[in-house]
């Protein structure tokens, strides 16, 4: 049984997270958090984190994450797969549909519609987990003693250097998690 929800559960997610892996991250909180309660937030946290520093896309290492924790290997390989087949489905469907008919303006003005969506949806998992970042599993608050300094210096230097100086993001992952390992060591 366990295997089929999790087959659902990132079908689901695949056919519907349009926009790439980042819009995904609300369908796969939602599905792995809110619906099943599979993993704490935290856990998914980490689980986000893992999938980042991983190769391959977002939701498809999110959904193997996820499996391998559920059910093992066989979870991993069933969600995995339930991630990737609505893809494929949709994708060739769509590649062929926008081949035809890729001057109309009909096609353009749905495109168009789809991006501030895609957008909104790559906001809200962002902010989730930076609130996450800075408030741990408490509510949010407004009083300064809540909020994780650490986090906001180390979240504030990192977009600093990946703005400013344009540093490749792998080194400012490297260089943050050495700086968070070297804090938590100490302290």
């Amino acid at each position: 049984m366990i295997y089929l929800e999790l087959f659902w559960s990132f079908f689901q997610i695949g056919l519907c997270s349009i926009g790439g892996g980042y819009a995904a991250m609300p369908l796969i909180q939602s599905q792995v958090v809110d619906t099943h309660h599979w993993m704490t937030m935290t856990q998914f946290v980490d689980i986000i984190t893992i999938s980042q520093m991983t190769p391959g896309p977002i939701a498809i290492n999110s959904a193997t994450f996820v499996g391998i924790q559920i059910a093992g290997i066989p979870g991993a390989i069933i969600a995995t797969i339930g991630c990737i087949v609505p893809s494929c489905i949709i994708v060739l469907t769509i590649a062929y549909f926008y081949y035809k008919y890729q001057k109309l303006t009909m096609v353009q003005g749905i495109l168009g519609g789809l991006r501030p969506a895609v957008v909104a949806m790559i906001a809200s998992a962002g902010i989730s987990i930076l609130l996450l970042s800075f408030f741990g599993n408490e509510p949010v608050s407004y009083q300064l003693s809540q909020i994780d300094v650490f986090s906001v210096i180390l979240f504030a230097a990192s977009l600093l250097v990946l703005r400013i100086w344009k540093v490749n993001p792998i080194y400012v992952m490297l260089g943050a998690g050495a700086i968070g390992l070297g804090y938590f060591l100490l302290f």
